[in-house]
Parts: C-alpha cells; sequence; structure tokens
C-alpha cells in the first residue's frame, strides 16, 4: 500500500478517514500547529513533514496547496495530480455552508482513491497526439483530412499577440478533427491555397470554438473568414453552470478531459524567459514564445475543445430549454456581439483630453479647500503629520474620533466602520468634511479611471472597442470588459458619458427598456390587475399608488398630493423582486423620500399592494416554494439558474437564494427581450446596408451612432423589434422604449456643465 500524507491547514474536527470513505490509511499533519489563528501565513507554518518520504501527498484547501506548489486555485486542480505526487482537494468542511460544492468533493474525492490504489494515470502528451505544422504543403494535406472526415464539426483556435485584433495579429491557429490529434499550423506557412481550402472547411463543418467571440473577431479581421455554422464550447458550459468564473478552457480540460495541466510546460518556460530577460508580465508577448514550445500547448487547445463539444453538446441538446437559448439567443448573440465590439466605442479625443484636464483642475481646487478647512489642520496639528483622505485608518480616526460623527453602523470585512462612498454619503448630513473628501474621491476615480485610461486605448479612427460577455452574469445580462466596463460609466458625472460623443452628421441614439422587470413579472403573473396598469398608459407609479392606496384623486395628481404613497409604492414595485420585506421597505422610502417611514407602515403598504395585485402574490409564494423544493429554477426563454444553497443549514443563505431565483426569472426575461432585439436590429441593419453602428449594451440600454438621415427609420425599427411578441407581451401595451437623442451618450449635460467650448 502507498505510503500516504494529508496536509490541512490548522487542526480542525473534520474526521478526514471518514470523510474519504477509509478508502486508504494517511499520515495527517497540519500546515499550523495553532486553532486561534484566522489567517495562516508562511511565516506561521511550523509543519514538519519531509514529501518525500511519502508516496502520495493529499492537500486539503488552497493554504496547503499555495505552501507546496504555485498553484493557488485548488477548485480547478481539486483530484488532479500535480507535480508528480501531490493531489489537491477542496477542504470537505466548507459543504456546511456551500452546499453547490459536493459534486467536486465527491468527483476529487473519487479521483484521488484511484490514483493512490494505482488505478488512474495521467496521459503523456507527444507528437502522436500534438504536432507543429510549418510547411504550406503539409498544412494543405492537414486541412484536406479535416474536409475529409465523416465527423460534421471540427475545433478550432487562433494564438495571437493580443487581445483585439486591431492590437495584435495572428501567430498560428489550431485544429482538430477527430479529438484524438491536434495540429499547430504556422500562419506564416498560408498560401491562397491554404485560405482556400480553411474556408471551404468553415463552409461545410461546424466549426467549434472555446469563446467564438475572440476567435471570431481575429480571423474575420485577418483573414476575412466567413462562419456560416459555429459553436463554443465556453457557453455551452455556461448552460451547464451558469456562475461566473470557471468557464476557461483551462478549466474545463482538467475537469472534462484526460489531458490535465497540458500548458504548464509552456508557461514554465515563459517565467525562466521573463526572469532570463528582466521582462515584466505585462510587457511579455506571445511571439516571443518559439514555435516548438507553443505546439504543444497551441494544438491541445483544439484537441481539448473538441473533447469538450463531445460531452457537452449531447448533454445540451438533450434539454430542449437550454438548446433554445443556446441557439437562439448565444449564438445569434455572438454573431451580434462580434459586430459590435468591431463597431467601436466613439470617443472624441478633444472632449477627452479637455475632460482630463478640467477634472484635474477640479481635484486641485477640492483638494486645496480641504487642507486650508481649520478642522483638518487641527487635526494634522494634533496628529503631527499630514493628512492623506486615502488612508482609511487616518479617515476613520478624523470623521469618528475627532469629528465625533455618529457611525452609520456599516462595518467592513474586519469589523472596523466604513468609510465607503454610501457612508461617506450618508455622513455628510453631520458635517461638510466627508462631502468634501467624497467629492475629491469621487473626481479622481473618474479621471484615473476613465479619462486616463481611455485615451492611450483609442484606436485610430477614435473608437475604443472594449469587450461585450454573454456568460458573465447568473441573470443572462451581459458584462464588460476589457479596455473599459461600459456597464460602469459614472452615473452622477457627465463627463465619461459626454466624450461619447457622434460624428459629425450623426447622432448618438439611446434606446432603453422601462419598467421592464414589473412587465415581465405581470405577463408571467397573469396578473389582469398590474397588467391594466400598463395598458393605461399614464405614468406607471402614480397609476399604481392610485390603484394600491385607492386615493381620492386623479392619477395625473396623485404626484403632487400623495408623494409619499406613491414613493411608497415605487419602492414595493421595484423591491418585491428582490425579495424586500417592511424592513427594506421601510429604509428605501426613508432614504428616497427624506422622511421616516416605518416598518408597520412598510407592512401595511405590502398587504395593501398585494391586496390589489393578488394573483402576482400567488406567483411570487408559487415560484418561491418551487425553488425551495428543486434547487433550480427555469426562466422564460429557457435560461436554468441552479440554486442548490436552498439546502443550506443558515437560514439567511437559503433565503438569499430563493430571492436570488426569483429575482432571476424577471432580470433574466427583461434582459433578454432587449437583447434579442438588438440582436434582430443587428441583422436588419446589416441586410438593409445601414450605416447605423450598434456600439454597446449597458444595462437595459441600446446605443448606436447613426446618420441623421437614419434616425427615425432606425428607431422604428429597433422600436418593433425590442417589442416583438415573443411570446410574453401585454396585449394592447407592448414594453416600454424610450429614446434619447442627442449628439453625445450625456444627452447634452457635458455643455451644460463646460459649456460650448468644446
Amino acid at each position: 500500500m502507498p505510503k500516504v500524507a494529508l496536509v490541512e491547514t490548522k487542526p480542525s474536527k473534520t474526521n478526514f478517514k471518514s470523510e474519504f470513505d477509509n478508502a486508504f490509511d494517511f499520515d495527517q499533519f497540519q500546515l499550523c500547529s495553532d486553532p486561534t489563528l484566522k489567517k495562516v501565513l508562511k511565516r506561521d507554518c511550523d509543519i514538519e513533514m519531509n514529501p518525500d518520504d511519502y508516496d502520495w501527498v493529499v492537500l486539503v484547501g488552497s493554504d496547503a496547496l499555495k505552501y507546496y506548489t504555485k498553484i493557488n486555485s485548488v477548485t480547478e486542480y481539486s483530484g488532479k495530480k500535480v507535480e508528480g505526487k501531490f493531489l489537491p482537494v477542496i477542504n470537505p468542511a466548507m459543504l456546511a455552508f456551500k452546499p453547490e460544492a459536493r459534486k467536486v468533493w465527491e468527483e476529487s474525492k473519487k479521483s484521488i482513491v484511484e490514483y493512490i490504489e494505482g488505478k488512474k494515470e495521467d496521459v503523456v502528451i507527444d507528437d502522436s497526439i500534438a504536432f507543429g505544422i510549418q510547411d504550406t504543403e503539409k498544412a494543405n494535406d492537414f486541412i484536406r483530412a479535416a474536409l475529409e472526415s465523416p465527423i460534421g464539426y471540427v475545433a478550432l483556435d487562433s494564438e495571437t499577440t493580443g487581445l483585439y485584433p486591431r492590437d495584435g495579429y495572428m501567430l498560428g491557429i489550431s485544429l482538430s478533427y477527430d479529438g484524438r490529434t491536434g495540429a499547430y499550423i504556422d500562419t506564416d506557412c498560408f498560401d491562397d491555397e491554404t485560405e482556400r481550402l480553411l474556408q471551404e472547411l468553415f463552409d461545410k463543418k461546424i466549426v467549434v470554438f472555446h469563446n467564438a467571440k475572440f476567435d471570431m473577431a481575429f480571423f474575420e479581421y485577418h483573414f476575412h473568414f466567413k462562419f456560416p455554422q459555429f459553436g463554443d464550447t465556453m457557453l455551452l458550459h455556461y448552460l451547464i453552470d451558469e456562475n461566473p468564473g470557471g468557464h476557461g478552457l483551462k478549466q474545463l480540460s482538467l475537469k472534462y478531459t484526460p489531458y490535465g495541466d497540458y500548458e504548464k510546460p509552456m508557461y514554465e518556460w515563459i517565467d525562466r524567459y521573463r526572469k532570463e530577460h528582466g521582462i515584466l508580465k505585462d510587457q511579455f508577448s506571445w511571439d516571443f514564445i518559439p514555435f516548438d514550445v507553443m505546439k504543444t500547448y497551441a494544438a491541445m487547445d483544439a484537441v481539448c475543445t473538441f473533447l469538450i463539444y463531445e460531452k457537452f453538446y449531447p448533454a445540451i441538446h438533450k434539454n430542449k430549454k437550454l438548446l433554445s437559448v443556446y441557439e437562439n439567443i448565444l449564438l445569434p448573440g455572438t454573431r451580434f456581439l462580434v459586430d459590435t465590439q468591431d463597431n467601436g466605442v466613439p470617443f472624441n479625443r478633444t472632449r477627452l483630453l479637455f475632460g482630463q484636464e478640467q477634472m484635474q483642475n477640479d481635484i486641485d481646487e477640492a483638494i486645496s479647500a480641504l487642507y486650508t478647512n481649520d478642522r483638518i489642520r487641527k487635526f494634522e496639528e494634533l496628529n503631527g503629520k499630514p493628512f492623506n483622505p486615502n488612508s482609511t485608518v487616518q479617515l476613520r480616526s478624523l470623521l469618528f474620533d475627532f469629528l465625533g460623527l455618529n457611525p452609520t453602523g456599516k462595518k467592513t470585512g474586519t469589523g472596523a466602520d466604513s468609510t465607503d462612498a454610501e457612508v461617506l454619503k450618508e455622513l455628510s448630513l453631520q458635517s461638510d468634511v466627508p462631502k468634501r473628501i467624497l467629492d475629491i474621491r469621487q473626481k479622481s476615480k473618474i479621471k484615473n479611471t476613465y479619462l486616463d485610461k481611455i485615451i492611450p486605448q483609442l484606436d485610430r479612427d477614435s473608437r475604443l472597442r472594449t469587450g461585450f460577455n454573454l456568460h458573465g452574469t447568473t441573470s443572462g445580462r451581459l458584462s464588460s470588459s476589457g479596455k473599459l466596463n461600459m456597464q460602469q460609466l459614472p452615473r452622477d458625472n457627465p463627463t465619461v458619458k459626454g466624450c461619447i460623443k457622434a460624428a459629425e452628421g450623426h447622432k448618438i441614439v439611446a434606446m432603453d427598456l422601462t419598467t421592464a422587470e414589473v412587465y415581465v413579472a405581470a405577463v408571467l403573473a397573469e396578473d389582469a390587475a398590474l397588467m391594466d396598469v400598463f395598458r393605461s398608459g399614464g405614468n406607471f407609479h402614480s397609476t399604481i399608488a392610485h390603484k394600491v392606496f385607492k386615493l381620492p384623486c386623479e392619477v395625473e395628481e396623485v404626484a403632487e398630493l400623495y408623494a409619499d404613497r406613491r414613493q411608497a409604492a415605487k419602492a414595493v414595485t421595484f423591491g418585491i423582486m428582490y425579495g424586500a420585506g417592511p424592513a427594506k421597505i421601510s429604509e428605501q422610502v426613508t432614504k428616497d423620500s427624506g422622511k421616516y417611514f416605518s416598518r408597520q407602515e412598510a407592512s401595511e403598504v405590502i398587504k395593501d399592494y398585494f391586496g390589489a395585485f393578488h394573483k402576482l402574490k400567488s406567483w411570487i409564494d408559487s415560484n418561491q416554494k418551487f425553488i425551495e423544493t428543486n434547487g433550480f429554477i427555469y426562466s422564460f426563454f429557457g435560461r436554468k439558474r441552479r440554486l442548490p444553497n436552498v439546502e443550506s443549514t443558515d437560514p439567511g443563505i437559503r433565503s438569499h437564494s430563493i430571492r436570488s431565483g426569483l429575482n432571476f426569472l424577471v432580470q433574466s426575461a427583461a434582459s433578454d427581450i432587449n437583447l434579442l432585439g438588438a440582436i434582430d436590429m443587428g441583422a436588419f441593419i446589416k441586410s438593409q446596408q445601414m450605416k447605423s453602428r450598434i456600439f454597446a449594451l449597458v444595462h437595459d440600454s441600446i446605443l448606436a451612432e447613426v446618420p441623421e438621415g437614419e434616425v427615425d427609420f432606425y428607431c422604428k425599427q429597433l422600436q418593433h423589434f425590442v417589442q416583438m411578441d415573443r411570446g410574453i407581451t401585454i396585449p394592447g401595451a407592448p414594453v416600454g422604449c424610450d429614446f434619447e437623442i442627442g449628439e453625445d451618450y450625456s444627452m447634452g449635460k457635458f455643455q451644460k456643465m463646460y459649456g460650448d467650448s468644446v
């Protein structure tokens, strides 16, 4: 029997013998013998165990894994063999508060037992599996073999020198047509026949990528290839597990293929090369990597993509709902986003430079005013050093000790009083000092995070090409990443939005869905009373308040005569989809109205609200019960939200999970209505050869740069596609679309702030 050691972070009550079903004997160790430490650092480790004395070493948790290897993510490597004898595994103790990890634990446990019992061995990757091609004729022969393959799909990948087509070029392509072998083909050996054969292959087969949006953008920009049929293993996995962060090819290859950590030798070469040549991480380019070093890693990308597709697509194909999402939303959405990202966000360089300068002047003035404040001077004298507003320790001392402001009750992770933006805003009611500090913070963030970073990343046409993702949220809402997160543009300050400016002869058109989530809830709940509110066509929240509270006035008079009732109804309308109770409604109405609104009043409002819309209440109760019983729920369009934490023993975690599921139902459907409308409009623009360009989806908005002569037609068509009856429409009252049209995305607020000089 092999000799096994098991290493955990510190002494615990976990019975690992029992957890591993007494499958093997082991010597148990701890990195740190002190069980009282909350966080174990390397200096705290006093373990005396020589790995060379053991055949296998089971490493429980991320701390143990990091201590013996250079690997940080235990979840990725759980159950895998690392560096010859190490077997990482997640800590089973986490299952008590994270039930969704049970599957990982069970699979990892089985794998570890198989390794120790000698029933499992890693596959050796050699040139018979992954090879490189630098000869034109050999490349063409390999592509011909792919064309002749009876299998209807091929896996394709690209190796590039940048993350965006205009920032880099393609070094080579990887291709696998059987899942047993893969070739990495140097693009330098391409000739006209190579490109012809590749296009023929792409026309004939389903071309499977891992992150199709990335690869298609490069193939289309640099070689003008077309992909009539394509698949995406990343999006397939997103349908299998919608939680963000686990969709990378590396993680999936480790989990679903026999090849494990195949890229490790290449990354070890990169580390050595960087150290030898003194190259920083962000200065390293992939064209530094020799072909012979790159070929195995690159070819295996295609092999593993093929094998993952082989597993995932049949699984999705069995589920009609998920298959519909894949074929009707995600794949068309990918095609749409390739074009949208290529359109680019139209920034005005002159305005950016002006905004940058102006913002710095504002920051300097705000800082000067802060440091000339008598209270700040006294604080500095007392402490014997300059005040640093970026120091949370100093700021906390200033606000709560020196100025004697009353803490808001919000705490940091360490239990200290918070000094974040929300807290500073509340404290501004007690003193002007936190208001000034908040002003400096906000303006510095705008300048440093946006203006300073946008300018050097603009392409020659003054457009910024950033990323939009279909797989970044559990609800299906688009996320944004890359050069600029378009979902996090400052709302209260128009400077950045004002720099998104249409070219001469064009307009920025922003279409925004109105009360879409409530609209969806009304349809799904089949609540006739709530649907009638939408049919009425008046002010939505006034109509709601008028109906709920049976107010003795006309709807048009509600806002003026019963502002508090309207505010309360509005808070409940938006809050119920998030599971808001009396406490939350009380807090929200008090905050919005500036008048105290008690929990008792909130309870009465909720009761009145559901009295008016009783079918909505029944729908909410029914779906909450379904989620609690089943641990999942499907959206109207077929997305699945898995909620295993409904099984948690922690009531807070369990109730949060149920609320998340309910919110998913409405948020997902509303975002899909918007996305499908944008997809259809994007296809229409191409088919009609319009000059309009959609360049972003921000929350519930669709943004486009439109020639002045196309504005009316564009708006009419976009409204048509967004309001199209997709089975979730109120007859006679399609979902609301608000249009804003202006020279820039701030819709004139930039000019109001800075004048007509820019």
